[in-house]
């Protein structure tokens, strides 16, 4: 088990809600209040999370300036009330930037077919698929 700081698990909860508000923002036909608001605690959890100096050079690595300057600009455009042009710059930074972890993590979704439950319950799944 990992243990979390107090400053680590404040982080972790300003993430989740800054998640929290991006989803209910889209779901609300792109509320630029919402989304602003989620796009700021996201930004401050991950800074909780990690670390100011960490979070800085993560985002302003050589290769990773394209992803960070679509990133921010795409938050800056959301908090002028452009919402959708916004997230749609906020969504090409963020597969920017984390292009190469999207392989790890595709590996690990791919190993929970061998949890001995997991893979039953989706033999029974795939088996009782009708042709309709």
């Amino acid at each position: 088990m990992v243990s979390l700081t107090d400053f680590q698990r404040i982080g972790v909860g300003l993430v989740g809600f800054g998640l929290f508000f991006l989803l209910f923002g889209v779901l609300l036909y792109f509320d630029s209040v919402l989304l602003a608001f989620g796009n700021i605690l996201f930004l401050s959890g991950l800074v909780f999370i990690i670390g100011f100096r960490r979070t800085f050079t993560f985002f302003f690595q050589r290769p990773k300036l394209k992803g960070t300057s679509f990133f921010f600009g795409g938050l800056i455009v959301v908090l002028m009330r452009w919402p959708i042009l916004g997230m749609l710059l906020e969504g090409y930074g963020f597969i920017t930037l984390f292009r190469s972890f999207f392989p790890v993590a595709f590996g690990f979704l791919g190993s929970l077919v061998n949890i001995p439950l997991l893979s039953q319950l989706l033999q029974k799944v795939g088996d009782s698929g009708s042709m309709v």
